[in-house]
């Protein structure tokens, strides 16, 4: 039996020599694979004692800071709440004109958000409340509904009932732990409908900022704005007061700023007096409109728009309206919201997440989302979600813990009970110029767009369709094409991205000294590297595309094949049903292109009977080659081994596992003939580099993958193995069954009692804890990879210098058989070796590491 580690021959020589340490290899630990079962699969899924307090802990996750509360973080959370409720509560009531819908529904929403998010969320800084494009997705459902049943159901109805039904869905998701799904919508759709998301609710609040009247903002963005600009001779009083708030806001905002750098050490405190500028500007203008309303007692006596009365306390508190015949015209509206709402509320947390550095648990936040959309209702409120102003307000303010929210919510039942007759003078001009400049800066700035053209330009062709959709079209058309795009897009990278063949590069390391630079190389570097060593000590090999110019990496430098007749293929897309087609047939078309047939060595002679036999079963359209291009082709090496790359692999499908036995037997036709000149499947080795999943490993040796179909006999000879599946003639075949099982013991069992077997010819071993001959707990020897499966490899290297060794043995062989004729066991040895490109390693020198 002969050993082979890469480490280092002197590494185990050491071992080697002493024997106070080291086992003859003779008793060197054996490693068999175990194969995956269902049972074991099923086995991991089921449920342990651990794993449910685990998921119980993790569902109330308050539970696990909630004891360790203290007056610090009580201090902080009631500042950074009540600050917040000051914030809220404008915002809310204007969002909710969004929905369609009273501004007292804003303050329903925002207050049960607060009240529950403690409880599940994993964020100390995210506000869920009301938002402007969930409020926007609302009014949607609302407007379609209405237009479809006009008078069946109410606004509030629609509202409420839409906020039920995705809070169930999204319970169920959070509780199966299903937050993952998520995922799945990349970044740019979501990008592209905030920004035309934005774009819309200032096309629709436009008119109610400078007071047009008769414009329906339910239409189409581009038409409301033509509308809007068509309808600028009818401007009235209002727009005085909405134009005059947001020139207020933005100035209060470019102040603060000022301050912020000219004062650093105050930062924080100017920082928070930015974030009341809407606070401030709705007290200011609800104050001059009380000033002017104070003697009307009707909303329709004022000069302007204003808000009028506004119920006191949960007064729309009840059940939704579950109704069958509602909710199968919610249904279809749902996907794009839900879809939006998760993935801004992520979004949100995981940014605070990575900006204070926790840990932010997707399905729990969708729990979070789930009960506080759920139970809202029950109180009057519609969907909600995290709220990225509200939530950067809370964070400057110096949040501790979640429980700040519970703050804000004393403050907004306040609000409720008690400032309800101040409501009804707010200006609805002032509330347009809020949400205006509250969604003026959700569009993506050009700085960002020019970004995302340099790192995929495809993506922002994808973002631009998006934005176009959704002015021209609507929104929810958008977040659809977008998606569909983006995974279209996906599949087709899958699908098309070719493979790469590999060729060996020798790299040497350059030192820099900060004076002259140098590096070490050999005064002579070997056109073929001796097998297992480098071409010199200080170098490595590396393993390029042969195809120069289409990687990173310097196209001039020089890329050889690692031996004649061995091709390294590299999967870069992973190997599945939907590229296997493509990749198969690069694999087969660039290998027949590189090498000669293998009936072109036995039908020398057209005249022959071997050579009428071949042609006579040749399919009609293969060609027959004259003698001029068979002596044209008669330098290109034969075919010896494939070397596939599995590292971008995990699992293998069927699909993808009967496009590989196909592409063998192809080959296997075009490289293996015997003397007969029929095929003779098996002489060419199918190696698999980097292949780690259980699964796929399984599924290929199924196959007939990974144990070599012929194998180097003691005498040199190459013996056919029984179970070989002759070639069919280029028909399509099934995949063969291969799962019997040497008698080596199991992977465990093999190790742990330090038991003998038939190895490979070559075995990669390393140190191992293991119990021999009495003696536990010792170092020994023990085979790294599978004995019995030493097709399958652990890295590239590995796989490759097993392929160039099976390739020089598969020389030697033909050179015996064509040259001289069958040669009897140690002709090559005394000969000083034999074959095309290297010798043969000799028995002695194969048997030179054993003990």
């Amino acid at each position: 039996m002969s050993l082979h580690s890469r480490d280092s021959s002197q590494r185990l020589s050491s071992h080697q020599t002493d024997a106070k340490h080291t086992k003859p290899f003779s008793t060197i630990g054996c490693f068999t694979e175990e194969e995956p079962t269902v049972r074991e699969w099923l086995r991991s899924l089921s449920p342990t004692r651990q794993g449910v307090v685990g998921y119980f802990r993790e569902i109330f996750v308050f539970t696990q800071w909630l004891p360790r509360y203290n007056l610090s973080w009580l201090l902080g959370d009631s500042i950074a709440g009540l600050t917040v409720g000051f914030v809220v509560i404008p915002q809310a009531m204007a969002y909710a004109l969004l929905a369609r819908l009273s501004p007292e529904y804003g303050l329903y929403t925002s207050f049960v958000g607060a009240a529950l998010y403690w409880l599940f969320g994993t964020s100390k800084d995210i506000v869920i409340g009301t938002t402007a494009v969930g409020s926007l997705l609302v009014g949607g459902v609302i407007t379609s509904i209405q237009h479809e049943n006009p008078g069946v159901y109410t606004n509030e109805e629609i509202a409420k009932t839409t906020s039920a039904i995705a809070g169930i869905i999204l319970l169920a998701i959070s509780l199966l732990r299903l937050g993952w799904i998520i995922e799945f919508i990349p970044y740019i759709p979501i990008s592209a409908f905030v920004t035309a998301a934005s774009i819309t609710i200032m096309s629709t609040q436009f008119p109610v900022l400078m007071g047009i009247p008769e414009i329906n903002t339910r239409q189409a963005p581009y038409l409301v704005i033509i509308d809007a600009l068509k309808g600028l001779p009818n401007t009235r009083v209002d727009a005085a007061i909405g134009l005059t708030s947001m020139v207020l806001l933005y100035a209060i905002r470019y102040f603060c700023t000022r301050m912020e750098t000219s004062y650093p050490a105050k930062k924080k405190t100017w920082a928070i007096i930015s974030s009341m500028r809407l606070t401030f500007v709705m007290l200011l203008y609800t104050f001059i409109s009380y000033l002017v309303n104070r003697n009307h007692t009707t909303k329709e006596q004022s000069p302007f728009r204003i808000v009028g009365t506004i119920s006191r306390g949960f007064k729309h508190a009840g059940t939704p309206k579950m109704d069958k015949n509602l909710i199968l015209l919610i249904l279809p509206e749902l996907p794009a919201m839900l879809i939006i709402l998760v993935i801004e509320h992520i979004a949100i947390a995981k940014s605070f997440g990575r900006i204070f550095g926790y840990t932010v648990l997707p399905s729990q936040e969708m729990l979070a989302q789930g009960a506080s959309n759920l139970l809202g209702p029950f109180l009057g409120g519609y969907v909600c979600t995290g709220s990225f102003g509200a939530s950067a307000v809370l964070s400057k303010a110096g949040v501790r813990t979640p429980l700040a929210g519970l703050f804000s919510a004393v403050f907004l039942i306040l609000a409720l009970y008690a400032l309800t007759a101040v409501f009804f003078f707010i200006p609805m001009a002032a509330l347009a110029g809020l949400i205006i400049h509250a969604v003026a800066n959700l569009p993506t700035p050009p700085k960002t767009l020019y970004k995302y053209w340099r790192l995929s330009p495809f993506e922002l062709i994808i973002w631009v369709t998006g934005v176009v959709v959704a002015i021209f079209v609507s929104l929810e058309v958008s977040i659809y094409v977008t998606i569909v795009v983006s995974l279209v897009w996906l599949l087709v990278r899958q699908a098309r991205t070719a493979g790469s063949f590999l060729g060996q590069v020798h790299a040497y390391h350059a030192a820099n000294n900060g004076h002259d630079q140098h590096y070490h190389h050999p005064s002579s570097i070997p056109s073929t590297p001796t097998l297992g060593k480098t071409a010199d000590e200080t170098s490595r090999s590396l393993y390029l595309p042969l195809t120069r110019g289409k990687d990173a990496t310097n196209p001039s430098i020089l890329v050889e094949p690692p031996y004649p007749g061995v091709f390294i293929f590299r999967f870069t897309e992973g190997l599945s049903y939907i590229n296997q087609a493509q990749h198969t047939a690069l694999l087969i078309s660039h290998v027949r292109a590189s090498t000669r047939r293998g009936s072109d060595d036995v039908n020398k002679d057209p005249q022959s009977s071997s050579s009428k036999n071949s042609n006579k079963d040749k399919l009609w359209s293969e060609p027959v080659l004259s003698p001029e291009t068979l002596a044209a082709r008669s330098h290109l090496p034969p075919l010896r081994s494939i070397v596939l790359d599995c590292s971008a692999i995990d699992q293998l499908d069927i699909t993808a596992i009967q496009g590989l036995v196909d592409a063998r037997n192809a080959l296997d036709k075009h490289a293996c003939a015997g003397l007969d000149g029929l095929p003779e499947p098996g002489c060419v080795e199918w190696h698999f580099a980097g292949l780690t999943s259980r699964w796929a490993r399984k599924a290929l040796y199924v196959a007939g993958f990974g144990k070599p179909k012929k194998q180097a006999s003691t005498e040199g000879q190459l013996q056919s193995d029984p179970e070989s599946n002759p070639n069919t003639g280029g028909r399509p075949s099934q995949i063969s069954d291969n799962t019997e099982q040497e008698n080596l013991g199991s992977g465990r069992e093999g190790i742990s009692a330090g038991l003998s077997c038939s190895v490979p010819e070559y075995c990669l071993i390393g140190e191992a804890r293991l119990d021999l001959e009495g003696e536990k707990g010792v170092n020994h020897m023990a085979a790294i990879e599978s004995v019995d499966r030493p097709l399958f490899h652990v890295d590239l290297t590995e796989a490759v210098e097993a392929a160039v060794r099976h390739a020089r043995v598969m020389d030697a062989k033909d050179k015996r058989t064509w040259s001289h004729g069958p040669l009897a066991h140690g002709a090559c040895e005394s000969e000083g070796g034999c074959g095309m490109s290297g010798a043969v390693p000799s028995r002695s020198s194969q048997n030179s590491l054993a003990s």
